[in-house]
């Protein structure tokens, strides 16, 4: 009884460390881009606003889309964006990378964060 208990704790361990518990809708995605991310971002290739381009972002380093003038704290975080470091950001910018100027309080709900990653990773 107690390794199935502990297979059980080290399973739910392992997916949380996985990535989004949602694996997103990139349509509802695209939604909430348009009602919370562009106030400050673009998803155009290229085109900064308050904040840098998020075209291409899955996949990308922080701190490396050229002429965006970034935070020390994210050009130095040495950060690949993941869809899971996204999901973690996306609840928390100053956790993940303190010192960034992001000044985002958090999308805490899983499945909208689920579905806004799953937009971002199409913009490629």
């Amino acid at each position: 009884m107690k390794r199935l208990f502990a297979a059980i704790i080290a399973a739910g361990s392992i997916a949380a460390l996985a990535g989004p518990a949602h694996a997103g809708d990139p349509d509802a995605g695209k939604q909430l881009f348009k009602s919370i991310c562009n106030l400050c971002h673009e998803a155009v290739a290229g085109k900064n606003r308050v904040g840098p381009s998020l075209f291409g972002v899955v996949g990308r380093k922080t701190g490396s889309v050229p002429g965006y003038n970034y935070s020390d704290a994210n050009k130095n975080s040495g950060i690949t964006w993941t869809p899971e470091i996204l999901d973690r950001y996306l609840i928390s910018p100053q956790a993940v990378v303190p010192g960034t100027r992001m000044g985002y309080a958090g999308l805490k709900d899983d499945t909208k964060r689920g579905d806004l990653i799953a937009y971002l990773s199409t913009l490629k």
